[in-house]
């Protein structure tokens, strides 16, 4: 794994500055400690830090195809790519290297644009065709990852790995958006394409952008989107066999490596399926990593252990210290914008650990979106069977009132928190979708934000960015589209996001086999009663993994991967929390409305309410700031 950087003059070609390319470059040290390189000519700057992973004696980048007129820098990893070697060089093309980065500056001689269409993988490339004058940029399918763009206002575009990478450049305007202030605080997270600064955007999963010298920022093309195309007739039996060799196939491609290579083990379904087919496919044991907790509320260890005593892995422990809490400014600064997801605390643990023995790491991520494993896709399908019932003219004013009148209960099974059905029942399906994961509901976020703040949106609400998705998602079925919607937002804002940036601040490399376009475009195209059946969600995948994992492994509640929030706000960071959130970094913003956030306060501190989540949230921001305007 790598980090990218660029910069382009789509005005002419005046000079590059090679002083600010390097500090560019250097903002991502981290993600590529091996080696550095830059390319510069007129008009066009390129920058690369490597982390050598394969090819380790000539994969050195920038890499050029025969001639020089085609440069390219990476990050990720294309698994065909030995494939279209042979293919490449079949139609007359020549190899100096054993690199995948190699093959993408032939694929392009030879296809173009649709060269993407011909990766597997997980990637991210800035290439340079100077016979065309034409800088191509691109995303692999499901946004495993990143990449940030920004045009600025003298007509330099600038791209990197990571936001900081932007930062660096003193003509970047730091004007928050402020519609993805009320994204930020509705999702946890600044969903694509938009960053939290106005003038910087993310390159959507399964998108190209492709510049020349010319005026304005072309809009970015889709090349991929999960299909859901339903397959033909399939008995439960043949999905289950077909499931497990494709997983074993997309495992086996993931194995590629000229570095030491293990597994993150969390106990849970996904991580533990992935680890049972690394260990038919290798001969040595599997390094696997495991964190534990003291609290067992949160702990999964002993899950983990079962499997690893199972297949014989060299597995290593660790327990994190249930107030692990000094890593607040440093996932702050590690994100760059406001990033919500307090299991970001643990994922960097796990990459730490994982580090010390190994330098790729394959993940469980993505079984949840792919499979339907959350919880939340059972209540909205109850939801949707109550929408369906009832025309919606009668539906919103009588579950409106209801929701309106019914107690909060936090504290509550879910179960038994008829509020929130009531409230999402009186809205249409995206709405009430919607108000399933908003970090926020509609209500709470006009009690936080402003009034000057609140007429800065001009109306705008977060919930648009899952009404654009829906209107493209490709399928009617009610279980396949949240998943869509989840696939698009936060599986690639949140999930992959959080393990991206955990991953490379320690120079690890995760693969993540459950999101193999191949294998996503198959599962997509199962039954939604193979996914969520009955009360059991990842329904066929449990079914085809019971030869190879136990029950309890398989049919046990899920635990996630949380830390205890609520007793951090009561307790040990009872004055941390107060001295933020009623302080000047956030007062000073005008953003906010200081006397709802100290009743949030007092009643999370008092007991009465829990707000651990909202306020996580509120800190995450601060200390944003606090990194964006260092004392």
């Amino acid at each position: 794994m790598c980090g990218i950087v660029g910069l382009f003059d789509t005005r002419g070609k005046k000079a590059i500055d090679p002083q600010l390319l390097a500090r560019m470059n250097q903002t991502q040290f981290h993600r590529g400690p091996d080696e550095g390189g830059i390319h510069i000519e007129p008009g066009v700057g390129l920058g690369h830090r490597r982390l050598s992973i394969i090819d380790l004696s000539t994969g050195q980048q920038p890499l050029f195809n025969e001639d020089r007129s085609v440069v390219v820098v990476f990050n990720g990893e294309i698994y065909n790519f030995k494939e279209l070697a042979v293919e490449l060089a079949a139609l007359g093309h020549r190899f100096r290297t054993h690199s995948d980065t190699e093959v993408i500056v032939h694929a392009w001689e030879q296809w173009g644009e649709d060269c993407v269409t011909r990766f597997r993988g997980m990637f991210t490339f800035g290439l340079w065709d100077r016979n065309q004058e034409i800088l191509f940029l691109a995303r692999d399918r499901l946004g495993v990852k990143p990449l940030y763009y920004a045009l600025l206002d003298d007509g330099t575009f600038i791209f990197g790995s990571e936001l900081k990478a932007l930062l660096a450049h003193p003509q970047l305007i730091r004007k928050i958006d402020p519609h993805a202030v009320e994204e930020y605080f509705s999702y946890g997270y600044v969903p694509e394409p938009k960053t939290i600064f106005k003038q910087a955007l993310k390159l959507s999963p399964g998108h190209t952008l492709t510049l020349g010298r010319e005026k304005g920022l072309p809009q970015p093309r889709q090349y991929w989107d999960v299909p859901f195309t339903p397959h033909g007739p399939m008995d439960e039996k043949e999905a289950e066999e077909e499931l497990i060799n494709r997983l074993r196939e997309a495992v086996k491609i993931r194995l590629v490596a000229e570095v030491p290579l293990g597994a993150f083990l969390s106990g849970g379904v996904d991580s533990s399926g992935v680890v049972a087919m690394m260990a038919g496919l290798i001969e040595n044991p599997v390094n696997t990593c495991s964190i534990s907790f003291g609290d067992p509320a949160f702990n999964e260890s002993q899950y983990a252990q079962k499997v690893a005593t199972r297949y014989h892995t060299e597995h290593h422990v660790e327990q994190v210290d249930k107030d692990d809490f000094d890593l607040i400014d440093k996932l702050a600064a590690l994100y760059d914008e406001p990033f919500s997801d307090s299991s970001a605390i643990p994922t960097y643990r796990v990459c730490e650990l994982a580090r010390k023995r190994v330098t790729v790491a394959l993940s469980g991520d993505g079984g949840d979106e792919n499979l339907a494993g959350y919880r939340r896709y059972r209540w909205h399908l109850y939801e949707e069977k109550m929408r369906s019932a009832i025309p919606i003219a009668a539906r919103k004013p009588m579950f409106g009132m209801l929701g309106n009148i019914y107690p909060k209960a936090d504290w509550a099974p879910k179960v038994l928190r008829a509020k929130s059905t009531f409230e999402a029942l009186a809205r249409d399906s995206v709405e009430g979708y919607f108000h399933t994961v908003s970090l926020m509901g509609d209500k709470m976020r006009e009690r936080l934000f402003s009034d000057s703040f609140k007429r800065s949106l001009q109306g705008y609400q977060a919930v648009e960015v899952l009404r654009a998705h829906a209107k493209k998602c490709p399928t009617e079925d009610p279980l396949s589209r949240v998943q869509y919607l989840d696939m698009k937002t936060y599986l690639v804002g949140d999930i992959l996001t959080k393990v991206d940036r955990a991953s490379m601040a320690h120079a690890l490399e995760v693969r993540v086999p459950l999101l193999d376009h191949q294998l996503v475009e198959w599962i997509s195209g199962l039954p939604a009663s193979l996914k969520l059946r009955g009360q059991e969600g990842k329904y066929i995948f449990k079914k085809a993994l019971e030869p190879y994992l136990p029950d309890d492994i398989l049919y046990r509640d899920k635990m996630g991967f949380s830390v205890p929030l609520a007793s951090w706000f009561r307790g040990p960071l009872r004055q941390r929390i107060r001295a933020a959130l009623l302080g000047p970094v956030l007062a000073e913003t005008g953003i906010f409305n200081i006397t709802f956030l100290k009743e949030m306060l007092d009643q999370h501190q008092s007991g009465r309410r829990d707000y651990s989540a909202s306020l996580w949230s509120i800190l995450m921001f601060e200390a944003f700031l606090r990194n964006e305007n260092p004392a």
